[in-house]
């Protein structure tokens, strides 16, 4: 695996716990809810700038975007 690769991968893990953490969910409940809303992809997409922000910013930029998902599939 290539260094962008692993970190993204690195970045991503973090960020399911974290959330898993926030909302005392099984890592397979975070997983699901991630999952469903696409949550990981945006992750990854936006990587480089993500990656940069506070641990705090970045579950509430999860919860912004899970919220418009919602709101687009409602």
């Amino acid at each position: 695996m290539d260094k962008k690769k692993q970190d993204i991968a690195f970045f991503l893990s973090f960020c399911i716990e974290q959330y898993k953490n926030e909302h005392h969910l099984t890592g397979a409940e975070a997983m699901r809810q991630l999952m469903e809303h696409n949550v990981l992809d945006y992750l990854s997409e936006h990587f480089e700038v993500l990656h940069t922000q506070s641990r705090q910013w970045l579950m509430e930029d999860i919860e912004e975007f899970i919220k418009l998902r919602k709101e687009e599939n409602a």
